[in-house]
């Protein structure tokens, strides 16, 4: 059985992770870092029927005493620099799905990766349909004068734009040059018109009720096309999870993405 670390195992993904893991036949939990409820057992917490795991909070010295085959992080962006380089020097795979990594961010982890062993996949989404509706807005942006991208969440997400929207607004950008010719426009309050990635207006809604949602909008002479895609559960991200964790070992460096472990 592969040996697993959850870093963040109390959060609302960190929780499904290890629900995801206790009843895996491939997967064995070794540890739990979270920053409450330190020397509680994870399992009895959650509910879960499974031998005892104390909560530790020290992502470092867990990793020292358990020996985890993979660590998987979903923690907050303000800390998930730091996990990760703890993570890769210490030559422990990683699956990371927090958010708010940027391109230097990247550029600083591909250095960690490269002057040791480990090997690190980090997604912004790990909902397949989620990855279904990146390809096939890269698909339909060579077709379409203009688009913009909505993306709704939980009000308890830090960051903003999210990832996935990030990462939707590059494909499309890589796919065709969105040039959207209009009118100057006069915002009348500031942000009204969202963000923006490259010529890509990015707007963020976040709401109690909501879980992860996109809608990537496209317009043309006469007509409009929209993709959607909802996470309705986090039980949603789990499969994709399983599928990174279960690759992880070969995925040589880093690896950012979903898509690239999915044969599309």
């Amino acid at each position: 059985m592969k040996k697993i670390l959850v870093n963040g195992a109390q959060g609302r993904m960190g929780s499904e992770v290890v629900k995801l893991v206790a009843r895996s036949r491939d997967f064995q939990l070794v540890a739990a870092v979270d920053v409450d409820n330190i020397g509680e057992d994870i399992h009895q917490l959650l509910g879960i029927t499974a031998p005892q795991v104390e909560i530790e909070d020290d992502l470092e010295a867990a990793i020292e005493a358990h020996n985890p085959e993979v660590v998987v992080d979903f923690t907050t962006p303000q800390v998930v620099m730091e996990n990760i380089e703890v993570g890769l020097t210490s030559g422990t795979d990683m699956v990371v799905g927090t958010t708010g990594i940027t391109e230097s961010d990247l550029s600083k982890i591909e250095e960690w990766a490269a002057a040791g062993e480990a090997n690190i996949i980090i997604a912004p989404n790990f909902a397949i349909g989620a990855i279904l509706m990146m390809e096939f807005a890269q698909m339909a942006a060579k077709y379409f004068e203009g688009v913009e991208i909505i993306e709704l969440h939980h009000n308890q997400k830090i960051d903003a734009p999210s990832g996935t929207a990030i990462k939707t607004a590059e494909l499309i950008n890589k796919a065709s040059e969105i040039n959207q010719e209009g009118v100057e426009e006069i915002e009348k309050l500031t942000g009204a018109r969202g963000g923006q990635e490259g010529e890509i207006n990015i707007h963020s809604v976040r709401l109690p009720g909501l879980v992860a949602h996109q809608e990537v909008i496209f317009g043309g002479e006469g007509q409009t096309f929209k993709l959607r895609h909802d996470s309705i559960d986090r039980s949603s991200f789990m499969p994709g999870v399983r599928l990174a964790i279960q690759c992880v070992a070969e995925a040589e460096g880093v690896v950012y993405g979903l898509d690239n472990l999915i044969d599309l």
